[in-house]
Formats: structure tokens, sequence, C-alpha cells
């Protein structure tokens, strides 16, 4: 053989042998048994805590069992785009599915199956736990058993504030002499609110308003997430309606270049009050789900897939009033 095809061959030999050096065994990795098997007194707590939320066939969030009568609080925005709405909590699956009630500001849903004797979860003491703290979430199931995802927390617990004014999410006839609706964007407050085209805006909040300067000075200074009251005329009855105004950015569907290298994140990823950060590398359809730590406490639930590294939490001192909250809801 010639020396220079030698020398080749020796290269990509010590190459691959350095490769498989550098290599974890697969047992080792995050996702292998080994690894997973660290966590599986935190898998059962999730198999008997935590509920899987089905459109059809295929697993779109999860939820946190909050009591053993059937009450689960889930992420309100994701739910709204099931078709074919079913639950699994541990390997039971549930056809009759009531939504109760919904809160706007957390994106947090309510809902009620027929059931009794379900674990509810367990609440931990406090949120505020170091950084570098191991946590646990649901990861994919199989047809009757969870299996776990875990990371750190990884950031103190902060506002996440929806960036840039809030937005009806409305387009209006151009030239005309009232404030008629010419189109009603998809995924907006005004969509959701069942706006249509050719309703005309009366007032905002209880001031009339009747050019677009009108609407604009009383919208200028809202913040996206907050609620408006819109009174408007269709036909010739008169309805009011509550629209959960939005950044443009969560209407838009434009994806920029980080977010289509960070893979499947939630639509709506901000506008909350108080986030617990982690860095538990899921798809979006953890949200809705309880995060554990180690003892198998809830810390709070998930909800936002941000980035590839960043999934944020409602911290457990907000998600316990939120659920006393809700379940007070007529």
């Amino acid at each position: 053989m010639h020396a220079k095809s030698i020398l080749t061959a020796i290269v990509v030999i010590l190459a691959t042998r350095a490769a498989a050096d550098q290599s974890l065994e697969t047992t080792f990795r995050s996702t292998g048994p080994t690894v997973l098997a660290a966590f599986d007194a935190q898998r059962q707590v999730i198999q008997k805590c935590s509920a899987i939320i089905y459109d059809g066939r295929s697993e779109a969030i999860c939820g946190v069992v909050i009591s053993p009568d059937g009450f689960i609080l889930t992420k309100a925005s994701e739910l709204k785009t099931i078709k074919k709405l079913a639950v699994t909590v541990d390997e039971k699956k549930y056809s009759d599915v009531k939504i109760l009630a919904t809160d706007d500001q957390w994106d947090v849903a309510l809902i009620k199956i027929d059931a009794s004797d379900l674990t509810p979860v367990v609440y931990a003491p406090t949120s505020a736990v170091p950084q570098g703290t191991w946590v646990v979430a649901n990861g994919t199931t199989t047809r009757t058993h969870r299996r776990v995802l875990a990371g750190i927390i990884s950031a103190k617990i902060r506002e996440i504030p929806t960036a840039g004014g809030g937005a009806l999410g409305v387009k209006l006839k151009p030239d005309a002499q009232e404030l008629v609706i010419d189109d009603v964007q998809d995924k907006s407050g005004a969509k959701d609110a069942d706006l249509q085209k050719g309703d005309v805006i009366l007032a905002i909040d209880g001031k009339p308003v009747v050019k677009l300067e009108d609407l604009a000075a009383v919208l200028k200074d809202r913040k996206a997430g907050t609620t408006a009251k819109l009174t408007y005329r269709r036909g010739q009855e008169e309805k009011s309606a509550d629209v959960r105004l939005m950044a443009r950015s969560e209407m838009s569907e434009e994806t920029n270049r980080n977010d289509a290298m960070s893979g499947s994140f939630s639509e709506r990823r901000s506008g909350f009050p108080r986030i617990l950060q982690h860095d538990i590398l899921g798809a979006k359809s953890i949200t809705g789900g309880p995060l554990l730590d180690l003892n198998g406490r809830c810390l709070g639930m998930n909800i936002a897939r941000a980035t590839r590294a960043e999934s944020f939490a409602i911290p457990v001192e907000d998600l316990k009033a939120l659920a006393a909250r809700l379940l007070k809801t007529p």
C-alpha cells in the first residue's frame, strides 16, 4: 500500500477512536436508562399527578391534577386549538372533558373530568430554590406510562413582560366614516372574542371612539396581556366583548432565525407576572404539566417553552392562589 494511503487510514482510525472515547455510552446519556432510573421516584409521582391532554390521538399538552375529583389545570392558549379533546390520567383515558374557567393573565385553564380518587400534586413549601436545583417534568409518554425529563433551575424568579404595546388584532376599513372592521387577525384577542368583518367599534372601556386617532389615544398606554371592554355594533344590534390585547409579535406568523433553530416553542411565551425558569430540553407539549423537585413536590406549572434552553413555570405560590381562584369561578 502506498505510504500516503497508509497514513490516511491511520488518521481515520485514530479520529474514529477519539470520537468514540468522547461519546458517552447510550445508557449514560441524558435520556438513557441509567440516567432515567435515577429519577424513577419522580416518574412515579408524575405518572399519578400529571395529565396528558390529547387532540384526537396526538399528545398536545400536559396538565396538573389539583383534586381527587378530577379538577386539572393546563395551558389555556394551547387548549383553544384542540379540536378533539381527551385527557389521560395515569393509565385511564377520559373523553368527557369540560372547560370550566380560564385566566388570561397567566394563560391557564381549569378543566374537569368525571373521576374520583385521583392523586393531586403535593405543593412544595416555596419556589425560592437555588439556581442549579434539579427539577423534573413530564416527557414523552408510552401508551400507558410516563417518562421524565430532568434539568435545573437556571435563573431567578422574575416577570416576563410582553414586548410592545397591546393591540386589538383588527384592520379597519380605510376612508370609512366609522371604525369599521375590515379584517380580524388570526391568533388575536379580537378573534377569540368573535369580532367579525363589518362590526363597527363604538367605545373602548366606556370611552366613545369615532376616528382612528380616538382608538390610538385610548390604547397607547395599554400593555399586552391586559383586557379591554369593547362596545361595537353588528347590524342593528349593539354588543360588547372583553378583548385580550396582544403584542404584535404574538400575532405574527414570522419566525426569526433563533426561533427557527430552537425547535418547537410555545406560541405565547411572554406576558407572565412571575416565572420560574429552568433548562429542561423538552417540546412545547410539556407545558401545562407539573414541575417537580427531587422530593416529588410541585414547584410550579410549566407554562411556556421560550427557547431551546429556556422553559418557564408558574411558581407554586402563584399556582396555588390561581387554583383556588379558578375553583371558585361560578
